[in-house]
């Protein structure tokens, strides 16, 4: 269901405070005594496949670049892998990423397989452009099949705490995307000053309608890090609180090992619990992290690690 987004706020906004050094301990856990047991692990790396937005954001992306991604997004894994492991045949990533302009490529490559088509928006990755123009580039994309829109929000309006055009912006995104697709909201955290920021613009996002909150552009020089997660899983348990309404989490940028991946995981699943690991609520924005999850599941099935340089999205 999508987020039908509720009035704002102000005093729920501003409430928002964050204990750094603490919010830091807690999310160390993830990758500190917290580990996924050895029997476990193929679950979770199949899993870890299932959530990726494979994603393609480079300024010499082609047609062929699109079709080449859709066809790994469709058949990630080799068969004789997912037979190895006992692994679903039609195991397959959540959705594939691309600009506005390269949605009628991604859908005609897609076909009718169940990968969803995202379409980053609104003047990706800085968003420095007339708000007019955004709204066009949503809708353009829905018109052309995206069925998932990630925006990036107004940093200024962030930085200078200035929430009300904030929810103002995210709810004409909202609108203009239409009942049927879903929104993902793009705080590019790296570029906010502090996690109370981010905690801020997170239930600012989500009171405006975004389905889900995304850390970053994969743009910034600090990208999706464990400590922004926490702050920002905690603004969807509170806004599911206050609204009945659970919406979905997005790291992205930097996340390249299967390590990463499981941390995320983890915890999502101890924050929010095991409903919010699923694709429709845990995304992971990446490129390079479908290799290295072929390469450990390969390892697993044969003893041994292939190079790099055979998995095709490296």
């Amino acid at each position: 269901m999508l987020n039908p987004g509720c009035d704002l706020d102000l005093d729920w906004v501003l409430s928002a405070r964050v204990n750094r050094s603490a919010t830091e301990r807690r999310a160390a856990t993830s990758t500190g005594r917290r580990t996924v047991k050895k029997a476990w692990q193929i679950g979770w790396l199949a899993h870890a496949i299932s959530v990726i937005d494979l994603t393609t954001l480079a300024g010499d992306d082609t047609t062929g670049t699109v079709r080449r991604l859709a066809a790994k997004a469709m058949r990630p894994l080799r068969l004789d892998i997912l037979e190895a492991h006992g692994l679903p045949l039609d195991l397959h990533c959540a959705a594939v990423c691309v600009y506005h302009n390269l949605v009628p490529i991604a859908v005609e490559a897609v076909g009718e397989a169940p990968v969803s088509i995202c379409a980053v928006s609104t003047g990706f990755p800085a968003g420095q452009i007339p708000h007019d123009q955004k709204l066009e580039q949503i809708r353009a994309s829905v018109t052309a099949g995206a069925q998932e829109i990630d925006i990036v929000v107004s940093r200024p309006h962030v930085l200078n705490g200035d929430w009300e055009r904030l929810y103002a912006e995210v709810r004409d995104f909202r609108e203009a995307c239409g009942p049927e697709v879903h929104l993902k909201s793009i705080l590019a955290t790296g570029e906010l000053a502090t996690l109370a920021q981010v905690g801020r613009a997170s239930r600012v996002c989500l009171a405006a309608g975004s389905d889900f909150i995304k850390t970053s552009t994969g743009k910034e020089s600090v990208n999706a890090t464990l400590p922004v997660a926490l702050v920002m899983l905690r603004a969807i348990r509170e806004h599911a609180e206050r609204t009945g309404h659970l919406a979905g989490f997005k790291p992205a940028g930097g996340i390249s090992t299967a390590k990463d991946a499981i941390a995320f995981l983890l915890l999502v699943k101890e924050e929010l619990g095991v409903e919010s690991c699923r694709p429709d609520r845990f995304r992971i924005g990446a490129s390079s992290l479908l290799a290295d999850l072929e390469r450990q599941l390969e390892f697993h099935a044969t003893g041994r690690y292939s190079a790099r340089h055979h998995h095709p999205m490296g």
